[in-house]
């Protein structure tokens, strides 16, 4: 069994920049009030004619450029995203011919904001058995066109966005070291989109807090790792004291977890590869950090990576 790996990441981040302070021309809401409860300052909406195929394209393109890799060398692109363009074709079909990777597979995973860990397990799980040894995995999402800028409890809360990562073999030492999936559709009316998104913010809250914390140790428990291994946390940018509250179960310090909410709102399966980008970037992530992802969202869902990062 191979070992499978991240060594390519890009982020498409541009668009409309809209600041709490936008928000209080519309709604009943403050700039303190949306900071001190979310830790969010601004967000990115896509333009009107970029759509979450736009986005997954550009992010693709810097992924590969990173990687150093051509798309018609990929085997599989998996994108993940609850806002594609349409119904269907599936987003990873569109980007497939506009990258021109005419050998590659393509799928779209709906997993909402643990989208990205969904992506990187399945594909990890071709690439160790030795089926495809290159995997473009992507998160994208445009949630500006199902948000309710009427209702002032989620209206704050989302932006757009879209982050890619290239898989495939890695060394032994390197990689993904353990995961965890997981769902509990009994909470699924807590989050819907239909046609706009309405989210129950104290229920997922509770869940969130306790699932994320657990999950962090579950990684750790089937790595065989303790929390003094971690080097960095990227969690799911949605809300910075659930963020907190896993960096605190983790006991790391502050410097040690990836933080961008503040400058893109929670954006959903694109959240955590927009924060790797920006981490890896700025040398907070170097060669050979054991790094934990973990992310939570509609269903509800869970997911998380324990991965060694390197090649």
């Amino acid at each position: 069994m191979r070992r499978a790996g991240i060594y390519g990441i890009g982020s498409f981040t541009e668009g409309k920049e809209v600041t709490n302070k936008d928000f209080e021309k519309t709604l009943d809401t403050s700039d303190e009030w949306i900071r001190t409860r979310t830790g969010i300052e601004r967000r990115v909406f896509a333009e009107d004619d970029v759509d979450t195929s736009d986005m997954s394209y550009f992010s693709a393109v810097r992924a590969l450029e990173h990687a150093g890799e051509k798309a018609e060398d990929l085997d599989l692109i998996i994108v993940a995203s609850v806002t594609g363009d349409y119904p269907f074709p599936s987003v990873s079909s569109m980007i497939q011919d506009r990258l021109g990777a005419h050998k590659a597979a393509a799928m779209d995973i709906g997993a909402a904001c643990a989208g990205f860990a969904y992506g990187v397990v399945t594909a990890s799980q071709f690439i160790s058995t030795g089926a495809y040894a290159r995997i473009l995995v992507v998160g994208a999402e445009k949630l500006s066109k199902v948000t309710d800028f009427n209702d002032r409890n989620t209206a704050v809360l989302f932006g757009d966005g879209a982050g890619a990562a290239v898989m495939g073999p890695v060394g032994n030492d390197r990689g993904l070291l353990s995961f965890e999936l997981g769902s509990d559709g009994s909470g699924a009316p807590h989050i819907i989109a239909n046609p706009y998104l309405y989210m129950n913010g104290r229920e997922v809250f509770k869940f969130a807090v306790r699932q994320m914390g657990d999950t962090c140790m579950n990684l750790l428990e089937k790595a065989n790792l303790t929390k003094d291994d971690v080097d960095y946390l990227v969690p799911h940018q949605a809300n910075i004291r659930i963020m907190e509250a896993a960096r605190q179960r983790l006991e790391l310090p502050k410097e040690k977890m990836a933080a961008t909410v503040h400058k893109f709102g929670n954006t959903s399966s694109s959240s955590i590869p927009i924060a790797l980008v920006e981490d890896l970037n700025r040398g907070k992530i170097k060669d050979g950090d054991l790094v934990v992802m973990v992310g939570f969202g509609s269903g509800l869902v869970w997911g998380g990576i324990a991965l060694r990062w390197g090649r």
